[in-house]
């Protein structure tokens, strides 16, 4: 028997499921939550710029394997 009903969906299954919209101060406490972690990351990358030269690094080998994969 199948754990799920994905096959009855169609072939989108679960994730044509639409999420619930966010009660409006729930939705502002997250964008500022998202808008100061951003501006922590940025803090860090002006702080250590190696790590950033590094994370640089790293996606151009990564995208440079995918194309060549």
């Amino acid at each position: 028997m199948p754990l799920t009903n994905a096959g009855r969906l169609g072939s989108l299954g679960l994730m044509a499921h639409v999420p619930q919209r966010l009660d409006p101060d729930r939705r502002r406490r997250r964008l500022e939550l998202l808008a100061a972690l951003a501006d922590a990351k940025s803090a860090r990358e002006l702080a250590q710029p190696h790590r950033l030269r590094g994370a640089r690094l790293r996606e151009l080998i990564a995208n440079r394997r995918r194309l060549a994969g």
